[in-house]
């Protein structure tokens, strides 16, 4: 634990949650949300006070059709002040598609592990930052910022282990060939622990303390919120997370739902951070999801109600 900080004591830290449940949460489900439903689900997600959204994909239609409505979703959207919107884009077209829409923000993707990402890329990795060297290229000069998400961070379920320093080369290369504004550590398929987020968080925060830092985690094997109070001691500041828990990549074998945004909210707020989020319009925003998507979500907030959501005593016993 870093001394200087004891994690388990917020003291009004601010933490940032970033809303990915609109782009990774939708894309892997089977149910087609109607447009009008995302808009209305991405507006009550700026409404509760989330630091960034990512509200789509800029996609293939045929490759993700959850998210084919991705021009109309992002440009009728309510945008409030200080609240970051932000899209994945997978090449340049969609990289346009993204800035004629208005998004703040493009989110660049590819993998740690080659195995991965010719899974999921359908290319090398060379190929594959030569593709995003593009569409930086591309969209320079609209103002429009730069993040790029490193799938397989802390493994892949293909090769194990991915070494530290393979996911450091990267990330240099991020920032000083690409210039992106942002980092995303992403644990795709579940495999992170808290002691290798901690040597990860601490070893990137060294090297490049003005470059934004996220951590992306999925609650696969149970330890989301473990993983995030890590990265949290080693200096990070910033987390994806999905509204009901819902996500997951189509492409990656047993990636269960992203860490839960209400869950982390609810710990962190009882801990005394400051995480800038509403909890009861986030929690009424997540409610409204199983009858869209069809099926339970694994919020467990959602279900059980927050901390002190009291019962009254059954009729029998209360004297009325």
């Amino acid at each position: 634990m870093n001394m200087n900080n004891n994690v388990w004591q917020g003291a009004g830290r601010r933490i940032h949650l970033q809303e990915v449940g609109t782009r990774d949460g939708l894309q892997a489900e089977s149910a087609f949300v109607p447009t009008e439903d995302k808009i209305a689900l991405v507006d009550a997600l700026s409404e509760a006070g989330l630091s960034k959204i990512e509200v789509t994909a800029f996609v293939s239609p045929k490759a993700i059709p959850a998210l084919r409505d991705a021009e109309q979703v992002l440009r009728e959207i309510r945008r409030q002040p200080g609240v970051v919107y932000s899209a994945l884009v997978p090449n340049v077209r969609g990289a346009e598609r993204a800035v004629e829409s208005r998004a703040d923000e493009l989110n660049l993707v590819m993998s740690a592990s080659e195995s991965h990402n010719r899974s999921n890329l359908r290319m090398t990795r060379d190929t594959s930052f030569a593709g995003l060297a593009e569409v930086t290229r591309a969209v320079q000069g609209t103002g429009v910022a730069i993040n790029v998400s490193l799938s397989c961070a802390f493994g892949c379920p293909m090769e194990g282990d991915v070494p530290v320093q393979s996911v450091l080369d990267w990330c240099q290369r991020y920032v000083q060939e690409l210039g992106a504004h942002g980092v995303t550590l992403c644990d795709t398929t579940g495999m992170a622990y808290p002691t290798q987020v901690t040597q990860l968080t601490q070893a990137f925060r060294e090297r490049w303390p003005d470059t934004e830092l996220t951590l992306h985690f999925h609650n696969t094997r149970g330890m989301g919120l473990a993983n995030v109070l890590a990265a949290m001691d080693a200096g990070a500041d910033r987390f994806d997370a999905s509204f009901g828990g819902i996500g997951g990549c189509p492409y990656a074998p047993g990636a269960s739902g992203n860490v839960c945004t209400e869950e982390i909210v609810h710990a962190l707020n009882l801990m005394g951070y400051n995480t800038g989020v509403d909890l009861t319009r986030l929690l009424a925003a997540a409610s409204r999801l199983p009858a869209l998507i069809g099926h339970d979500v694994p919020s467990q907030i959602l279900k059980a109600g927050q901390r002190l959501d009291l019962h009254p005593m059954p009729a029998a016993l209360s004297g009325n």
